[in-house]
């Protein structure tokens, strides 16, 4: 059954499986307001599946920008997003950091410590993914990335020390359910809802990721 939330505001939940990936980047944009825009995607050459890139050593088959100037082609438009995929309907679903949100990427050991600390500290979480390359994004308000040197030092930590990115303005991440060649498909740790609509401050989440980081190290 399709999973919602009542009441006059509802708002659907981006499905991971079952679902096109044309009708769930639609729903991206239409729902939550992010913008979209279509990958790569994934080709069989006998029996086996290949990068659109046609790189055979891509290290991200299927998720990455099928072009340079990707970032001019992100539409929060849901109808220019339906335009999209109906040319190319098996296209990766990514979205554009720096925008509607940043991404703060760490590994995913050290995410679901992360997660389970803040789950104890009762933090406001906003939608968090995780790859098939064992690596979680938590997408939080826009400007973490010019924030982040600055509040890790005042943590006490070098960010050189940790394993803790993020991803502002230039860079994307991909959306379930996107799939990384073989290696299976991204998939939501935290799913979007109604009630994580609004996102957190990077400073909200930076204590307990960059503790989680540190002892993933």
């Amino acid at each position: 059954m399709e999973e919602t939330i009542a009441g006059p505001e509802a708002v659907q939940i981006p499905k991971q499986r079952g679902e096109s990936l044309q009708e769930t980047a639609v729903r991206y944009a239409e729902e939550r307001h992010w913008d979209v825009f279509p990958g790569t995607w994934l080709e069989a050459v006998d029996g086996v599946q290949h990068c659109s890139c046609g790189d055979a050593e891509c290290a991200a088959p299927g998720a990455h920008p099928a072009r340079e100037d990707w970032a001019t082609q992100a539409t929060g438009s849901a109808t220019v997003a339906r335009r999209m995929w109906q040319k190319q309907p098996t296209a990766s679903i990514l979205l554009p950091t720096g925008r509607t949100f940043d991404a703060l990427e760490v590994p995913e050991t050290a995410g679901f410590l992360a997660l389970a600390r803040m789950e104890r500290m009762e933090l406001t979480l906003g939608p968090v993914t995780l790859t098939p390359d064992r690596r979680m994004h938590f997408f939080v308000l826009p400007g973490a990335a010019v924030k982040i040197p600055d509040l890790v030092r005042k943590l006490g930590w070098s960010l050189s020390s940790l394993d803790l990115v993020a991803l502002g303005e230039g860079a994307f991440v991909a959306a379930p359910p996107t799939r990384y060649g073989s290696r299976g498909a991204v998939q939501w740790a935290c799913r979007p809802t109604h009630a994580n609509r609004w996102l957190p401050d990077v400073e909200e989440l930076l204590s307990p990721l960059a503790y989680a980081c540190g002892r993933d190290r």
